[in-house]
C-alpha cells in the first residue's frame, strides 16, 4: 500500500513531529495474525521498546496480541492500554526489585529469566507475596545475526542470557526452587535481520539443547524465539510489510517442536517500523565549502539512530518537487553526529520545506531525548488528523 501524507495538515502542527498511519499498522497487524494463525500454537507478543506511544499500543491492544516487556514502566503502561496481563512478559537484563514485584502482583505471564542470581530474587519475592512465578530461561544460544554489532544479542561477549555451559544447573535449580515455575525457554538473538539463515541456525540451536535437555529428563511448554524481524529502510513503498511468511514458515519448517509446544514471538521493529515518519521543518540551506547543509528543526534527540547506528532512513521532500540536488540534511544539535544523511538527493531544498524522515516508527520517539533542553516529539495518528 501506497502512504500518503496530509501536507496540508502538517503546516499548521509545530514540528518535528511523528506520524503513524493508522491504515498500515492495522494491515501489518492483519497479515501477522493471518501468518501466525496458520501454524498451531504460534503467540505473538509486540516489543513494547520499539514504539510505547499510547495511541499505538491502545490499537496493536485490540487485537489481542500479547505484550514483551523489558521495564516495570512498559508493564504500566501496557497494563494502562489494555494488554491483559495473562499475556505479558517481562524481559531485560537488570529487574529491579519494585518491576519484579510489580509483575507478581498482576499475575503476568512470565518472566524471561537471565541468570541464577536473578532466578533466586524472583523467587524470594515471590515468597513473600505468596505467589508462584512462571519464568523461562534466556539462553545465550551463541548464534551470531548479520546485523549491527550493537542490535546483536545472541553471541557469548553479549551481556543477555544464560551461557551454554550453564544451563543444566540453573535449570535444575529452577525445577527445585519452590516459589518458580520453569515453564519455558528464551532466546533472542538480534534486531534487523534480514536473512532467514539467521534464524534457521536459531532453530538448529534450539533442536540440540532441546535434545540435550530431553536427555536429562527436562521437558518445557514453551519456546520463546524472540523478534528480531527487520525492516527494508532503503524501499519503504516497495515493503510496507515485512515478510512474514517467509519468517514464519522458517521456524515452522526447522524447529523440531513437542508435542503440545507453543512458540512464542516477540516482534516490534517489524511491527511498526514502517507505518511511522519524522516530519521536520527545514531551517537554512546552507552552503559549505564542498557540500550543502538543509538544516532542519529535528535533531538527533527526537531520532537517535542515524546517530547510534548509522542507520539508514530515506527521507522525502513533501514540499517540493524540483529538479534534485545534494544535501547533507542535519539537526540543531550541538554535535557533530546530528546528521540523519549525507549527499542524499532530494528536490530542492527551500527554507520552510517539510522532510519525511521515513521508516522511523520503531525505536524513533521511544529513543527520544530532552538533550540540549529539547521538548520530547509528539506522536499524531493518522486517524486524528
Amino acid at each position: 500500500m501506497i502512504q500518503t501524507f496530509p501536507t496540508d495538515k502538517f503546516r499548521t502542527i509545530d514540528t518535528p513531529f511523528y506520524y503513524y498511519d493508522c491504515d498500515l499498522l492495522r494491515e501489518t497487524l492483519h497479515v501477522i495474525e493471518e501468518e501466525a494463525s496458520k501454524h498451531k500454537g504460534y503467540i505473538v507478543h509486540y516489543a513494547v521498546k520499539a514504539n510505547a506511544n499510547k495511541k499505538v499500543l491502545n490499537l496493536i491492544s485490540q487485537t489481542g496480541m500479547g505484550a514483551d516487556c523489558v521495564s516495570g514502566g512498559e508493564i504500566q503502561r501496557c497494563l494502562e492500554c489494555g494488554f491483559p496481563s495473562e499475556k505479558i512478559v517481562y524481559a531485560g537484563v537488570g529487574k529491579a526489585d519494585w518491576e519484579i514485584n510489580l509483575g507478581l502482583d498482576n499475575d503476568i505471564f512470565c518472566f524471561n529469566v537471565e541468570s541464577e542470581e536473578e532466578l533466586e530474587i524472583i523467587n524470594k519475592l515471590a515468597q513473600k507475596r505468596g505467589k508462584i512465578a512462571s519464568v523461562c530461561l534466556r539462553i545465550n544460544p551463541e548464534v551470531g545475526a548479520h546485523t549491527h554489532a550493537n542490535i546483536t544479542t545472541g553471541l557469548a561477549e553479549n551481556k543477555f542470557g544464560i551461557a551454554l555451559r550453564y544451563v543444566p544447573s540453573i535449570i535444575s535449580a529452577a525445577l527445585e526452587i519452590t516459589h518458580i515455575n520453569l515453564i519455558g525457554l528464551h532466546f533472542h538473538i538480534g534486531s534487523q535481520i534480514m536473512e532467514m539463515q539467521d534464524f534457521q541456525a536459531l532453530c538448529a540451536r534450539i533442536n540440540d539443547i532441546q535434545d540435550d535437555l530431553e536427555k536429562r529428563g527436562v521437558k518445557v511448554e514453551n519456546i520463546n524465539v524472540g523478534g528480531g524481524l527487520g525492516i527494508d529502510y532503503n524501499d519503504p513503498e516497495g515493503h510496507p510489510i515485512p515478510d512474514f511468511q517467509s519468517y514464519f514458515n522458517t521456524f515452522a519448517k526447522h524447529l523440531k517442536l513437542r508435542k503440545e509446544q507453543k512458540v512464542h514471538f516477540e516482534l516490534g521493529r517489524s511491527v511498526v517500523g514502517q507505518m511511522g515518519s519524522l516530519i521536520t521543518r527545514t531551517l537554512y540551506v546552507k552552503q559549505g565549502k564542498s557540500r550543502q547543509f538543509a538544516i532542519v528543526d529535528a535533531g538527533m534527540s527526537d531520532l537517535l539512530r542515524p546517530a547510534l547506528y548509522q542507520a539508514h532512513h530515506r527521507i522525502v521532500n513533501l514540499s517540493n518537487t524540483d529538479d534534485l540536488q545534494s544535501y547533507d540534511v542535519v539537526g540543531p544539535i550541538c554535535e557533530s553526529s546530528d546528521v540523519f544523511a549525507k549527499e542524499v538527493s532530494l528536490p530542492t531544498v527551500h527554507r520552510g520545506d517539510l522532510l519525511a524522515i521515513r521508516s522511523a516508527g520503531a525505536y524513533g520517539e521511544s529513543m527520544a531525548s530532552q538533550y540540549n533542553c529539547r521538548k520530547l516529539p509528539t506522536g499524531y495518528m493518522s486517524d486524528e488528523l
